[in-house]
């Protein structure tokens, strides 16, 4: 059985219940041990009791109103035959009943203002977490330049490939290109066996990583080897014409402002452009301007390049993530 810590007593406590016709789903939905509920109470201050095929939720009138919709929300998606994780759940306590499921909208190119937003890949659906993200991925589709700025963990680079293997697979585009500047963070790896791409290969793994994520991994070898995928240091940019591409520059604080130029430029016909980046964690040499913060600075009245920003209320890895970037944010004297 589920337990949580309730508020101190108040006039309007009182208990709801939820019958669930479905005891097979209605265990999906409690988890392991109750620990989907016990979620649940953690977030929304209430207690969930479960009774059979029942589950009363006992706690304020407002909380307990969300915590309804949650668990009414959470139990449509298994209906559906969906799988529930954590991300899932996480996602319903953010966005909230406007989030619930009705039909899936699998977003596909120059599609209208949707109410759910999900992007396809081979391997798995990618759904944003919180209305930044939700706002992000829909101006990825509808602007042929965009920028997603914020701290680390909330979901730009992850995002950004997503979209670019969606829109790889329905033919929207020819090749995917993922960029990032070879910069050391704050160490010196010294020299480097191997070829060119042994060389480069330690920082481009987080590209590696997402890409795995929506790929089978045969498939995405077979991709890189054929050069359908490309994942590049920067400087490699210089000199190409990037069309029909889908192009991401990761980690783009650490580009100069000329080597930030001389990637904006690449963009070709039929291309588009990704630059994400976190403003406060710049590993360029003391005096070197940010390629970033100029791009920011002189693009944003250009009404067709969108500009997307993230806080740590956007974090969606480990929550002492979101509360380390907010204590380091805080004794930041900027």
């Amino acid at each position: 059985m589920a337990t949580g810590a309730l508020t101190p007593p108040a006039d309007d406590i009182t208990e709801s219940v939820l019958e669930f016709p479905d005891n097979f789903l209605l265990i999906d939905l409690c988890g392991e041990y109750d620990r989907n509920l016990t979620t649940i109470e953690d977030k929304l201050s209430v207690q969930i009791l479960r009774r059979g095929n029942l589950l009363a939720v006992i706690g304020e009138q407002g909380p307990r109103h969300d915590a309804l919709e949650v668990l009414k929300s959470l139990y449509q998606r298994l209906e559906q035959g969906r799988s529930l994780e954590a991300g899932d759940i996480d996602r319903e306590l953010r966005m909230g009943p406007a989030g619930a499921p009705g039909p899936v909208d699998q977003i596909e190119l120059f599609k209208g203002e949707i109410a759910r937003v999900e992007v396809k890949t081979r391997k798995k659906l990618v759904e944003p977490r919180t209305e930044a993200q939700k706002a992000y991925v829909k101006a990825l589709f509808d602007h042929e330049m965009a920028f997603g700025i914020g701290p680390a963990g909330t979901g730009k680079t992850y995002l950004a490939v997503a979209v670019g293997v969606n829109m790889l697979i329905n033919g929207h585009v020819d090749k995917i290109i993922l960029s990032r500047p070879a910069v050391e963070a704050g160490e010196k790896l010294g020299y480097l066996p191997g070829d060119m791409k042994d060389k480069v290969d330690p920082y481009m793994q987080p590209l590696y990583d997402a890409l795995n994520d929506f790929l089978p991994g045969k498939q995405a070898a077979k991709m890189m080897e054929e050069k359908v995928i490309e994942i590049a240091p920067l400087a490699f940019m210089r000199g190409r014409t990037l069309s029909n591409a889908f192009v991401v520059l990761d980690e783009a604080q650490n580009a100069t402002t000329m080597q930030m130029k001389m990637f904006l430029t690449r963009l070709g016909q039929g291309s588009r452009m990704v630059i994400t980046g976190d403003r406060t964690q710049i590993d360029l040499p003391r005096g070197v301007n940010s390629g970033l913060w100029d791009a920011e600075r002189l693009l944003k009245h250009i009404p067709k390049i969108s500009f997307n920003y993230f806080t740590s209320k956007d974090v969606v890895r480990h929550p002492l993530v979101a509360a380390i970037i907010e204590a380091y944010e805080a004794d930041d004297p900027k």
